[in-house]
């Protein structure tokens, strides 16, 4: 049995990777003004989804748990995005860098976090079964966000509060 701090410590670590993810949510953005893509692209978040639940069950995860979570990473994605999209419209530009090829760059980069984050949810669900695990999401959340002097109502707040939202097993 895990101590408290080991599951803690897991619960840490999907944070991080969580949060690791959201931040390639700026180049998705970027690569999506430059495009004109739509935040939207729903055949995608199929695939995503999809290909998550295959490699959770693989890894012997329970599939409506892992859907439910990547959903919530997909939306917490989409969140940055549009935030990023409509403050760029408002200054009238994005900022000036080239945007990223998404298929070529970003996915691959989506796809290698997806691998570790459901190793992840695997290391974890002992700790996210625990009836603590929602105040321990949030703290872990929190942590996060203060190690990087971002308040827990700003815009990576919101979306990483979002994107951890599913992680604790009902």
């Amino acid at each position: 049995m895990k101590t408290a701090s080991a599951a803690t410590d897991s619960i840490r670590s999907l944070v991080q990777t969580s949060a690791q993810r959201l931040q390639i949510a700026e180049k998705v953005a970027l690569a999506k003004w430059y495009s004109g893509a739509s935040v939207e692209d729903a055949s995608r978040e199929v695939e995503v989804i999809q290909k998550a639940v295959k490699d959770g069950t693989n890894a012997g995860l329970e599939s409506a748990q892992v859907e439910r979570f990547f959903k919530a990473q997909i939306e917490a994605n989409k969140l940055i995005q549009y935030s990023l999209l409509a403050e760029w419209q408002r200054q009238g530009q994005a900022p000036e860098q080239a945007g990223a090829n998404l298929v070529k760059e970003i996915r691959p980069q989506l796809d290698e976090i997806e691998k570790q984050l459901i190793e992840e949810l695997k290391q974890s669900a002992a700790a996210r079964s625990a009836k603590t695990c929602p105040s321990d999401v949030a703290k872990a959340v929190a942590e996060y966000l203060d190690s990087r002097n971002l308040k827990t109502d700003s815009r990576e707040g919101a979306a990483l509060d979002r994107a951890m939202g599913s992680a604790c097993i009902r």
